[in-house]
């Protein structure tokens, strides 16, 4: 569910993910964004150390939450590190996930995922009707995840109420102490720092070999097909969320990357 140009060539209608040439993603992401690779990594790597701080996730095989999981490198990354790790890839895109299913089969880890065509409404839907088949006499409970990701997702959810519903539903799937990794595009479009960041971004993807009419359709998608919030107003989210422990952890012109808990202790706060 990230950022990717059409076949069409006019620059000025709005990207799809419902489009076919969505497939480009894996091939065009990683020149549009500085770091990357880096993001995903360093993801990682803070979950995996906020989970070693958690007794339950040291005797179970930790399940972790991809929220819009289309194109895969969450996958890749975390599931080709962590052979105990389980995952529910989440993304209303099917063209999306049809990405991430062929990258994930290609790195031989598709046997650990769970992919679901829809939004996070539509997965609680199904476990429910999935526990329902097994004529269970047990009261359902919402299944609890120990870690949960929702990168470059966010900007493109349109007004505060369904950017803070998101990461309330979200959440509501951790566990206490769960590590969450945010990453979004954040900044005021009406401020002059927004457009010398983005002036420096096009300089940035048009010298790494991005067509002038992509980098056309991204800008013009700011404030229509994507509401970018300030830094600000994304802590403040969070921590309406139930987070905690709230901490930037990476940034490359207006992509910024943030770390939190659900509530619980994050791993500095073991001293």
């Amino acid at each position: 569910m990230k950022h990717i140009h059409t076949a069409n060539t006019d620059s000025s209608q709005p990207m799809s993910w419902n489009h076919p040439s969505v497939h480009k993603y894996a091939d065009t992401i990683a020149l549009k964004i500085p770091g990357y690779a880096h993001l995903y990594e360093m993801t990682d790597r803070l979950i995996s150390a906020q989970l070693e701080t958690q007794v339950y996730a040291q005797t179970t095989e930790p399940k972790v939450l991809i929220v819009g999981a289309g194109g895969g490198q969450e996958l890749i990354t975390l599931g080709g590190r962590h052979e105990t790790w389980s995952f529910t890839a989440v993304d209303p895109s099917e063209y999306m996930l049809d990405l991430a299913r062929r990258r994930v089969t290609q790195a031989g880890i598709g046997s650990k995922i769970s992919f679901v065509t829809g939004t996070l409404g539509d997965l609680l839907c199904i476990q429910r009707n999935e526990q329902s088949e097994k004529q269970s006499k047990q009261p359902y409970e919402n299944p609890l995840y120990d870690a949960a990701t929702c990168l470059l997702v966010l900007h493109f959810l349109q007004g505060l109420e369904s950017k803070q519903a998101l990461l309330h539903q979200i959440s509501a799937r951790l566990k206490p102490g769960a590590p969450f990794c945010l990453a979004s595009i954040n900044g005021n479009p009406q401020e002059p720092a927004f457009s010398i960041q983005m002036q420096a971004w096009k300089g940035h993807m048009l010298n790494q070999g991005i067509p002038l009419e992509d980098w056309e359709r991204f800008a013009a998608s700011i404030g229509s097909g994507s509401d970018p919030v300030s830094n600000t107003v994304i802590q403040e989210m969070l921590a309406d969320a139930g987070f905690s422990h709230i901490t930037r952890y990476y940034g490359a012109f207006l992509v910024n990357a943030w770390f939190a808990v659900k509530g619980g202790e994050a791993a500095h706060g073991k001293g």
